[in-house]
């Protein structure tokens, strides 16, 4: 499953267009997000993402759960997105 990572200067119409084209290929997608504003922005991306989708009649779900991650040498907790068609 390919994931995405988000920072909280993302764009969330470009974070969304980036699910929408791996939902579309691939089935489902991973977005990772480490503190508040990245996690912010991937949930309005998730949202907008839906909208996208909607049109093609595909449904999203979207399953949150915790991830920890590695950055520059140190372990860190992710809000991880595991979001699929319904």
């Amino acid at each position: 499953m390919e994931v995405l990572k988000v920072s909280s200067h993302s764009s969330p119409n470009s974070v969304a267009g980036a699910i929408a084209g791996v939902i579309r290929e691939q089935g489902a997608v991973e977005v990772q997000a480490v503190g508040a504003g990245a996690a912010n922005q991937a949930l309005k991306a998730t949202a907008i993402a839906r909208g996208f989708l909607a049109v093609a009649g595909i449904d999203l779900i979207c399953i949150p759960a915790f991830t920890s991650v590695e950055i520059a040498g140190e372990e860190r907790t992710a809000i991880k997105l595991i979001i699929e068609p319904r």
